[in-house]
């Protein structure tokens, strides 16, 4: 009975729930996915004969990936956790990947061909250090060979077989910082080599079968020492000394000895700072020093000569061992818009072994690093690929001379999105149209018409899928009646801009940020993209533009940069590098004639600069002087603060600027709240009513303002992880605070609840996620709040007299009465993002958009989400469309916007609203992209594209014909029956 129960209820909410599941032929129709791996830091080339040539890579977004030598295209991929940031890789017994990652507690091995995990061990540690992994060259397949990792203070040895570690030695009692881990080829010993505070170097000689310690040499450097120790060859390590004026060459082996040389015998006596550059050149090391790099070899007895001296803006590969006792390196550079590529042997540094040039867009920046393989031609001679990671994140592989194939990783560090609307349709405006002849357009309707008639066969459902995929109007490069076609802006962290056409993913242009990349604008963070100019359609000469707001440093002080950027053309208008802070930037609802955006950029000193800085926008903004507000939060003091502006005063700059003042604070008390969560409504959002009609005819009225702000705090012992407080020592409390006057509208406790919080504001309502730890599942909640000041209008008459309240001016100083509705449901999944559809002029109903912790997005009707469910709706309420009230929220498959795709390493979702009131355009972002529109009450304003106008317009003609037959029919029979 209880079974036959939760059918029945199954079978009526998948009533309630529309159905997003596509036929075959309509994946890629409305939608595009694109996979990424991010900037790349460790690679590994394997290019044996009887195999897939391939290069394995690990990057900064925690991607390990096998990409094919001859394309570039991914062969496997695995995104790890975002606290799980890969240390080094390599490749063991010519068939397992081994990667290190978590600070050296992680060791796996993947299968080379297919990337199934074979094995994972968790190497435990008692304190943080640096981690080292090191993989013997000469391991053979038949024997157990070690893999050495050092981690978490202790060296372990580790079988490349299974796994297994075969023995641990713990560090964490000698107080050593270990820099090197050595084991000479055909040696049973292992050296660890590192300092004990600044002054004592200390070497350990141990058993490399059991682990078992030998020996330990330790002594002290009357200098000190600074940074990092470097691995010149089995004996000897060199590094600088406190003054970062002496290099230091330790020999390790039979006792310890120093040697200092200073850098004035390289460079005369004139000299910045030195630092050394983390190469692993045989013999041989780099330092960094006056602009330049100098190699410097080590000779006999520890004595130092300068090889070379290049510019440092050249970069330098790791050695690759083409022969015994031959290993060469590549040194490449950036100028003149072309790639310098030499490679060289270490020993014969005059000899060149490669020297060649390739040109190169400028767009793509500096070098940042290089990889070597080499290969053996026709005619028995070396040739190399290098593999190039630039400026911008992207990926080249060079070979003989010329990009082979060229990858734009940087897509996978988005940090923020703007849309921006195509060019009107016009001559010199739209693409080229490719036009088909008449028996290609006959073939294509031909084939469409056996599709509807379910006669096509598989080859005809590709073809006809293919043909929609080429349809030349949803790539076209101007805007559509139905607000399809757009471009999306996308900003990444290397600060480079890409235009995104939303018909088939394409980059339309992009553009390195030539703001952030001068001399003066060192380490650029804080980047932001904003609505610049959106003309409309008495301003359409002018383009549209984008505001991009960074700051030239890592503190929150660092002077900002302002970048203007044509979306059109893909141009820098203008930039311009500030002499004040930005913390924060408010786009005003203000524009000027050439609808240009007016914004507000507040200082750390809660100064605020007007841009744009004109006659006209600061006439305009002194019309709305006395109406600007704006709230700072500061999660980590637990303060939220309001503010307003006030009269210029001594200590602005002109007449753009203007001082601050405090309106209201909230302190939430340190001991026992922690602020984890905020959120606020769109400013763009459109309300379509305020009026919400429920059963029996009755009218609520929602309670609509820009200036409410969701906060979630927690107790601060469950502020970590799930799972590291009890019940009792954790609560989630939730507030709604008018943003105005700093009043607190509404607070609500969930004990036993804690973080993380994702939370949703749209309209008068918000929803949050959050972990119940007392039923030990995640729950959604949902607050919706109304105006009970305006309950008086349901009055008819008062209506029609215009005796009602409801054109008054609302003020958030005017005590308004609301009243507020909740209530809570389990939910399956843990969620990493919450985004809700909008449209054109908000009368589609509203769907919330989940990003799962399976990096899929989930399209939630909100009505699943309505605080006034029960569990039996009276016959009104059931008119009203009010759903059963359950315990849990459902999970129905077809439902899942990105069907089977996963968009790996989710980190957003951004909807925009089409001009077709019945769609949304979804565009989701992390490693990887993907696209696509929904229409959360179906297409009830079009058709669909899959609408098979070939087979209306037979239809028409045969009807039309069968008329025809008909009437001259029935002219023949009335003749012959006059006749009679």
């Amino acid at each position: 009975m209880a079974m036959a129960i939760r059918v029945s209820l199954l079978l009526l909410l998948t009533l309630f729930q529309p159905i997003f599941s596509l036929y075959e032929d309509q994946v890629g129709l409305m939608d595009w996915h694109q996979q990424y791996i991010g900037k790349v830091k460790h690679a590994v080339f394997h290019t044996q004969k009887a195999a897939r040539k391939r290069v394995v890579v690990s990057t900064e977004e925690n991607v390990i990936a096998s990409l094919d030598l001859r394309h570039g295209e991914i062969f496997w991929r695995h995104v790890l956790g975002s606290n799980d940031a890969v240390d080094g890789i390599d490749i063991a017994l010519g068939k397992y990947v081994i990667t290190l990652s978590s600070d050296g507690s992680i060791l796996r091995a993947w299968n080379l061909p297919d990337g199934h995990l074979v094995w994972e061990s968790f190497l435990q540690g008692s304190k943080p250090s640096k981690s080292l992994l090191s993989v013997p060259t000469n391991l053979k397949v038949d024997k157990d060979n070690l893999i050495l990792v050092f981690g978490k203070g202790s060296l372990h040895a580790v079988s490349s077989i299974d796994g297994e570690v075969v023995w641990k030695k713990d560090f964490a009692d000698e107080s050593i910082e270990v820099q090197q881990i050595i084991r000479p080829s055909d040696s049973e010993v292992i050296y660890a080599v590192g300092s004990v505070g600044s002054s004592q170097f200390e070497a350990y000689a141990i058993n490399a079968r059991n682990g078992e310690l030998l020996k330990n040499n330790g002594a002290a450097f009357p200098g000190g020492f600074s940074g990092e120790m470097l691995l010149v060859s089995d004996d000897l390590v060199v590094a600088l000394d406190a003054t970062k004026s002496n290099l230091v060459t330790i020999n390790f082996h039979d006792g310890i000895k120093f040697q200092q040389t200073h850098l004035s015998n390289f460079v005369g006596d004139s000299f910045g700072t030195a630092v050394l550059l983390p190469l692993k050149l045989q013999e041989m090391f780099a330092v960094e020093i006056n602009g330049f790099v100098l190699f410097i070899r080590a000779t006999g007895k520890g004595n130092l000569e300068v090889v070379d001296k290049v510019n440092n803006a050249a970069v330098v590969s790791d050695p690759l061992l083409l022969s015994e006792g031959q290993t060469a390196f590549a040194l490449i550079h950036y100028g003149d818009g072309k790639i310098h590529l030499t490679v060289k042997l270490v020993h014969d540094w005059n000899n060149d072994l490669l020297k060649e040039s390739v040109a190169l867009d400028h767009q793509r920046g500096f070098i940042q690093r290089v990889f070597i393989n080499s290969y053996i031609r026709t005619d028995r001679s070396n040739g190399f690929r290098a593999l190039v990671v630039m400026e911008d994140h992207s990926l080249l592989l060079l070979q003989q001379g010329a990009i082979v194939w060229s990858r734009e990783d940087g897509l996978a560090s988005i940090v923020d999105v703007a849309t921006s609307e195509l060019p009107v349709e016009k001559d010199g405006v739209s693409v080229a149209k490719v036009e088909e002849n008449l028996f290609e357009w006959l073939k294509g309707h031909l084939l469409k018409l056996k599709g509807t008639l379910m006669l096509a066969s598989p080859e005809d459902v590709a073809a006809i899928q293919g043909m929609r995929l080429k349809n030349s109007e949803k790539s076209k490069m101007t805007r559509d009646h139905n607000g399809f076609r757009k471009l999306i802006v996308v900003l990444t962290r290397a600060g480079k801009l890409f235009a995104l056409h939303t018909g088939d993913g394409r980059v339309v242009w992009s553009l390195l940020l030539p703001s952030l990349r001068n001399s003066a604008c060192k380490h650029p963070t804080g980047l932001s993209i904003y609505q610049w100019q959106v003309p409309h359609h008495h301003a359409l000469d002018e383009n549209p533009s984008v505001l991009i707001v960074g700051r030239c440093g890592q503190s929150s002080d660092a002077p900002g940069v302002l970048s203007f950027v044509d979306t059109y053309t893909g141009k820098e208008i203008s930039s311009s590098s500030l002499t004040h802070s930005i913390i924060h930037v408010i786009p005003l609802r203000l524009t000027d004639s050439t609808e240009q955006r007016l914004h507000l950029l507040i200082d750390v000193n809660r100064h605020a600069y007007l841009y744009p800085r004109t006659p006209e926008a600061i006439s305009i903004f002194r019309h709305e002087f006395s109406n600007i507000y704006w709230y700072s939060v500061d999660a980590d003091k637990g303060i939220i603060k309001g503010y307003a502006l006030k009269s210029n005063s001594g200590e602005v700059l002109d007449e753009y600027s203007f001082d601050s003042r405090d309106l209201w604070s909230i302190v939430f008390p340190s001991d026992s709240e922690k602020i984890i969560a905020t959120a606020a409504r769109k400013l763009n959002e459109v309300v379509h009513t305020q009026a919400k009609i429920i059963a029996d005819h009755d009218i609520m009225y929602k309670y609509i303002s820009k200036n409410l702000l969701f906060v979630a705090t927690v107790a601060p012992k469950a502020s970590g992880e799930i799972g590291t407080a009890t019940p009792e020592e954790s609560w989630l409390v939730v507030y709604l605070i008018d943003t105005i006057t700093g009043r607190i509208l509404y607070r609500m406790t969930h004990h036993g609840s804690q973080g993380p919080v994702h939370a949703v504001f749209s309209e008068n309502w918000v929803i949050y996620h959050y972990f119940n730890l007392r039923a030990h599942r995640y729950e959604m909640s949902v607050i919706e709040i109304y105006d009970e000041s305006r309950a008086a209008n349901k009055d008819v008459w008062k209506l029609v007299l215009g005796k009602h309240n409801l054109t008054s001016p609302i003020s958030s100083y005017s005590r308004t009465e609301v009243v507020t509705k909740s209530q809570s449901y389990f939910f399956t999944h843990s969620v990493k993002s919450i985004s809700v559809t909008s449209t054109a002029k908000g009368i589609t109903s509203k769907q919330l958009l989940i990003g799962t912790i399976a990096d899929q997005v989930l399209a939630l009707d909100k009505r699943f989400l309505d605080p006034r469910r029960s569990v039996n709706p009276t016959q009104a309420e059931k008119e009203e469309g009010i759903i059963p009230l359950t315990d849990s929220l459902p999970i129905i498959p077809q439902s899942y916007v990105t069907h089977a795709l996963r968009v790996e390493g989710l980190r957003g979702m951004v909807t925009v609203p089409a001009k077709l009131e019945s769609t949304t355009l979804v565009f989701v972002y992390g490693v990887d992209l993907f696209y696509t529109r929904i229409a959360p009450s179906r297409t009830y304003d079009s058709l669909t594209e899959d609408f098979n106008y070939a087979l209306l317009l037979i239809t028409i003609v045969a009807l039309v014909a069968a008329i025809f037959v008909t009437w001259v029919l029935s002219e023949k029979k009335d003749l012959r029956d006059k006749w009679r």
